[in-house]
């Protein structure tokens, strides 16, 4: 009797657990002779019915949604242990060490739930999905062979390349090197892969940009067929029916200074007690059609990308910094939400509407901000720009009274900006200070994000919406116990608010502990994301916000505006009303997906240049705060580079014990614990390895 795929499925689903090969033969009776066939017919059935993992044990697919099995993403850590991530409301699986040394960060894989004395842990039973294919190593030899370290995949892995290679390629010791995984590392198999590209021995800042974004597989140009779409885009702007004519209007930009894309333009009037805040966005929409080849690159990109001295922009240069960018003196295409506002900081009217502006001037922040104090010389520059700005200034203030007044949480925490030589190494770490002239432009991107949502939420129709979901009880109760740690009178919420979280925060204002406190309150919160449903905004405390400020360089952005259009022509039909959700949720999870991309990736690139920057002060001290407690040392922010590293408790010289629940180590004579301000020396710096070992100076192991 010949096997079949049916009694192959019949036997697994009546033993419901896994079954070894011979297993097969033995118990279905079949003769050795039809080995061969069984294997093949096995094989076949692994692309769509069954599961062949550790040691050759064969299982059905259909187990994983009975429960038995579990699908999750692979959270890796640098000391070598895992996670696996189920979900939001779904406990973390611990992976142990040996069965890391196979994974990487990022992996979609099958497991099981194993019991363990501590906490369930996470056996593997099969690799979905690799989250790395192409990826950037240094080349190295020893007696092991040659081979290619994975330098930033956490966990760093080794991927063999055969002698000849490494010679074809003339491959020198410590060049970086693309390399395209072949075969992934498993028990008693290397890792193998082949080298696609060498970037050469020097780091510069240019190489980590290129580094951080292949490992992140991130675009580094436009296809032919965008390019040559934008090239084609008229570059006329005409004042048509639909479209109100702004031309004359004194309008204008606040930017960074290195800024080349303009997404916004603003301008104000005051009438009475009240202000008249005109809120004009690029209209990205207008040249980006649904389908195009930019339109499918800009969904699969998502967002750009900012990297040191390098952006990866999600639309072509020609529209990014040229058509839609509302560059000053030029006629530009714009969506424009008019806001009338009161003493109050509330929208008593409001009207959004295509218009045709003409910006007036392009002002970085720090003129903004001249303007606004007193600056002769800009004053004479830009005469009829001061009364607008100085009613900017009345403004923002009313609407910061007001969102401080519904506790919409203010996070504000310090940054830094890394500091470039003329060749584009880095040199030096400074902060970046945030002033009222961002705070004016932050409020009224707020305002108007929060306009045009309550539009579309009135009237009822299929929309993208900015969320952010309320804290999880028990990280919020983990936070009042830190904060009660520090010395602070705070209980138990009722009922999490964001007045609650706020006002923690504001009693931390002005101690030395209040970035920690702010770094702590931030851990607390879910991540914002895209949602066809609207939940509210948590940290902003808004019942209906979304995202409509930013179409050059988000993708959410631009179907916000495509919404807005369909709704304000009275266009929406009983098809889009059906299909439009589940098409925006498609659309929605990739741009959440995409913007964690393009977070880590940023963070990463930063994170490398400021250990190039201190590996140049090994030996140094320097002020900072102790950020992490755990049973292995102190992990420390140094405050000048906002960067942290580890003080290993075997460089503590005394026997220190940990305490988990109050997160400190108690020595003889010294207890550290989280917030303290401690004096560091620079130990050992590894760019590669994104670690930073720190020794504690003898005046911090004196008793205070």
């Amino acid at each position: 009797m010949e096997v079949t795929e049916k009694d192959v499925i019949n036997f697994l689903k009546h033993r419901r657990k896994p079954t070894y090969f011979k297993m097969f033969l033995k118990k279905l009776g079949i003769p050795k002779s039809e080995k061969k066939k069984l294997r093949k017919l096995l094989k076949k059935l692994q692309k769509k019915k069954i599961i062949r993992y550790e040691k050759g044990k064969y299982l059905l697919t259909e187990w994983k949604e009975e429960g038995d099995l579990i699908e999750g993403r692979v959270e890796a850590h640098p000391s070598g242990y895992g996670f696996l991530i189920v979900g939001e409301d779904v406990e973390d699986l611990f992976i142990p060490p040996p069965q890391m040394r196979y994974l990487f960060d990022g992996d979609i894989v099958l497991a099981k739930a194993v019991k363990r004395r501590k906490k369930d842990e996470a056996k593997i039973v099969k690799i979905v999905q690799r989250a790395v294919k192409t990826v950037v190593g240094i080349y190295k030899k020893d007696r092991t062979g040659h081979y290619i370290l994975l330098a930033d995949t956490v966990i760093p892995h080794r991927i063999y390349i055969s002698k000849k290679e490494a010679k074809k390629k003339k491959l020198e010791e410590g060049m970086y090197v693309v390399v395209e995984i072949t075969e992934y590392p498993a028990p008693k198999v290397r890792g193998r892969g082949k080298v696609v590209e060498v970037l050469g021995k020097t780091k510069n800042t240019r190489t980590v940009a290129e580094i951080v974004a292949r490992k992140y597989s991130l675009p580094l140009k436009h296809s032919e067929e965008a390019v040559k779409e934008a090239e084609k885009l008229s570059p006329v702007v005409r004042i048509t029916k639909n479209r109100r004519d702004l031309t004359d209007q004194i309008c204008f930009t606040i930017d960074p200074e290195s800024a080349r894309d303009h997404d916004d333009a603003v301008a104000i009037e005051k009438e009475g007690n009240l202000y008249r805040l005109f809120v004009h966005i690029a209209d990205v929409s207008y040249y980006v059609k649904e389908g195009s080849a930019i339109d499918r690159e800009a969904f699969e990109r998502g967002n750009t990308y900012y990297l040191p001295e390098m952006a990866l922009h999600m639309l072509p240069e020609r529209l990014a910094a040229e058509l839609c960018s509302l560059r000053p003196d030029e006629k530009k295409y714009a969506f424009t939400c008019e806001m009338l506002i009161n003493r109050a900081g509330k929208v008593v009217d409001y009207d959004i509407y295509e218009s045709v502006i003409i910006s007036k001037a392009k002002l970085t922040y720090d003129e903004a901000l001249r303007l606004i104090v007193g600056d002769p010389a800009l004053e004479k520059k830009y005469p009829d720009l001061v009364k607008p700005l100085r009613y900017m200034e009345e403004l923002a203030k009313i609407l910061m009274k007001a969102k401080e007044k519904r506790g919409s949480i203010d996070f504000d925490m310090p940054e830094s900006k890394i500091l470039f030589t003329e060749t584009g190494d880095p040199y030096d770490v400074v902060p970046y200070e945030r002033h009222l002239a961002h705070r004016i432009i932050e409020e009224f991107m707020i305002i108007a994000n929060e306009t045009v949502a309550r539009f579309m939420e009135e009237k009822g129709y299929p929309f993208i919406y900015r969320t952010h979901e309320e804290p999880d009880l028990d990280k919020v109760i983990k936070f009042v116990d830190l904060v009660a740690g520090l010395g602070y009178d705070v209980s138990y919420p009722e009922k999490i608010t964001p007045k609650f979280i706020q006002k923690i925060i504001e009693k931390a204002t002005g101690t030395p502990e209040e970035n920690l406190i702010r770094f702590m309150a931030l851990r607390t919160m879910k991540q914002a994301k895209y949602t066809v449903e609207n939940i509210g905004h948590f940290g902003l405390a808004s019942d209906c916000y979304t995202h409509f400020t930013s179409p050059i360089r988000r993708y959410a952005d631009i179907n916000v505006h495509r919404m807005l259009k369909k709704a304000i022509r009275k266009k929406f039909t009983k098809k889009d009303m059906q299909e439009l959700p589940e098409k925006l949720k498609v659309i929605a999870d990739q741009c959440s997906k995409m913007e964690r991309v393009a977070d880590d990736a940023e963070r990463d690139a930063l994170e490398i240049l400021k250990l190039r920057i201190l590996a140049s002060h090994i030996g140094e001290e320097f002020e900072g705060v102790i950020t992490g407690v755990v049973s292995f040392g102190l992990f420390v922010e140094i405050e000048k580079y906002l960067v942290e590293g580890l003080i290993h408790i075997s460089t503590l010289p005394d026997d220190f014990r940990y305490d988990e629940e109050n997160q400190r180590l108690i020595g003889k004579e010294r207890i550290f614990r989280l917030g303290d301000k401690v004096k560091v020396i620079i130990e050992r710096v590894d760019e590669d390895l994104k670690k930073l070992d720190l020794l504690l100076s003898d005046d911090s192991l004196k008793v205070s």
